[in-house]
């Protein structure tokens, strides 16, 4: 064992969530078992897979208490990814091996302790009183750094429209549905509606739709009984039980599946639905805020998306625009971004180049703000700005659009008076949508089915408007 420290226990009316990662069910429901004794919610995973697919749906513990002794390379690999994507979460690994190589290695990976097997309940509490204490001080010493910029993200005036919106449905518990391309902040937004909102106190759940299966979706929302499946050791409290009283933000919700889709419209129009295994009717007062980067009146169209459930949904719809129709708020987002990076991994704040500046300032973000957030993660990390800026030369030096037009143009200028209006129309058309074409493959990374769905068109036609275009993968906007 790293460490075991002394203090008193946590009070047994602590709210602290606990995600037990084990691949042995006597052992995890042990586990479990001590935690609730002492106090504390627990979830409960079978495995890496399991675990970190609950993470990345939107479950939030406080900590993960980690079983690593089942194939070395499977729990530290699933310790290596919580660590990366999840980096506030701070994970307690569990091991029966006591060699200080693999302690070393298990903390190079990300553990913040580590304890030999068996542990007694005491020993565990210990360890993870002291990992949430240090992680509240983490996390207020990131607060009072990024305080002063919190709002940043709301001064341009393209969002305007967004705040009316939100203050008039402010006394209201109307469903809301967000709609704009992946990484303009749909969640920032979320989170705007229900700090506005009369349920403010109220705790606000996340659930990412895209994350999980159908059956696995419907468990994470809904919850289960003991016994209602192989693994189902204990009753879980599904995310509606959790949102009681405030909101739940279902993101990516054109990924649900149709049974999903179907249960989640009798909870609309009942308030009301059953654990998974059990007959019990559990009614719940949730206020639905959504988003999705899909066009749900395409997928409605399709037959993809329920209309009765877009309509119950979209009684708001709130469209954010993409970063490169919102160019006025690239300062204040990079001036926040940067104190967030900053705080949350100990670094001085960085001053930024003309040269780089002015690149962000004509880059088309196809990623949006996600992309803009992980350039400057780059640059607080690494301590330089070099590898960002070659990266974003060659992204704007492989930008097909302005070449392509000025190309056009200067066509168009030599043989002034011989090409009829019509023409110059009909190439300027063509023109722009071999551009907008080659932004929606590169953002697919080249899977035209979801190209296609991006555009609005059919798989079919995409593939022709490629040939006749001589579009080559690897070549074009990224």
């Amino acid at each position: 064992m790293l460490r075991v420290p002394k203090g008193p226990r946590l009070s047994r009316k602590s709210t602290t969530r606990i995600l037990v990662v084990n691949d042995s069910q006597s052992a995890r429901g042990h586990l479990a078992g001590l935690l609730e004794q002492r106090g504390f919610e627990v979830d409960t995973a079978t495995g890496g897979r399991s675990a970190l697919a609950l993470l990345e749906a939107g479950a939030a513990p406080d900590a993960v208490l980690l079983d690593v002794s089942g194939p070395a390379a499977e729990g530290l690999d699933t310790l290596t990814k919580i660590a990366a994507a999840h980096p506030g979460i701070p994970v307690v690994v569990l091991s029966g091996d006591a060699r200080a190589s693999t302690i070393v290695e298990a903390i190079r990976r990300g553990a913040v302790d580590y304890l030999n097997k068996p542990p007694d309940g005491d020993q565990v509490e210990a360890a993870l009183r002291d990992v949430l204490l240090d992680r509240e001080r983490v996390r207020r010493h990131a607060q009072d750094r990024a305080a002063p910029h919190s709002d940043a993200v709301w001064e341009g005036p393209s969002l305007e429209p967004i705040h009316r919106t939100i203050e008039q449905i402010a006394d209201t518990d109307v469903s809301v549905l967000i709609q704009g391309e992946s990484g303009v902040g749909k969640e920032v937004v979320a989170r705007k509606v229900h700090a506005s909102s009369i349920r403010a106190k109220a705790r606000f759940v996340k659930v990412n739709c895209a994350a999980l299966p159908g059956e696995l979706l419907e468990s994470e929302l809904f919850g289960y009984e003991k016994g209602a499946f192989t693994g189902a050791t204990a009753r879980k409290i599904g995310k509606f039980e959790a949102a009681h009283r405030g909101t739940i933000f279902l993101d990516e919700i054109g990924e649900m599946s149709a049974a999903a889709q179907a249960k989640m419209l009798h909870v609309l129009q009942d308030g009301s639905f059953h654990r998974l295994g059990g007959n019990r009717e559990i009614v719940v007062d949730v206020r639905i805020v959504s988003a999705t980067n899909r066009s749900l009146d395409n997928e409605v169209d399709r037959k993809r998306f329920r209309e009765d459930l877009f309509f119950r949904l979209n009684v708001v719809g709130l469209h954010i625009p993409p970063l490169r129709d919102r160019r006025e708020e690239l300062p204040g987002l990079i001036t926040h971004l940067l104190d967030r990076a900053t705080a949350r991994h100990a670094r001085e704040v960085p001053v930024l180049s003309d040269r780089l500046l002015g690149l962000f300032d004509t880059y088309a973000f196809p990623g949006n703000v996600r992309e803009l957030e992980n350039y400057l993660k780059r640059i607080v990390v690494l301590g330089s700005e070099t590898s960002v800026i070659d990266d974003l030369q060659g992204r704007v030096a492989d930008d097909p659009g302005p070449a392509h037009f000025d190309a056009l143009l200067a066509e168009i200028e030599a043989t002034a008076g011989e090409v009829p209006l019509r023409e110059v129309g009909r190439l300027a058309a063509e023109a722009a949508e071999q551009v907008a074409i080659r932004h929606a493959l590169a953002r697919t990374h080249w899977n035209r089915r979801q190209a296609a769905e991006l555009l609005g068109i059919s798989y079919k036609t995409l593939l022709a408007k490629i040939r006749a275009g001589e579009l080559e993968e690897g070549a074009g906007a990224a």
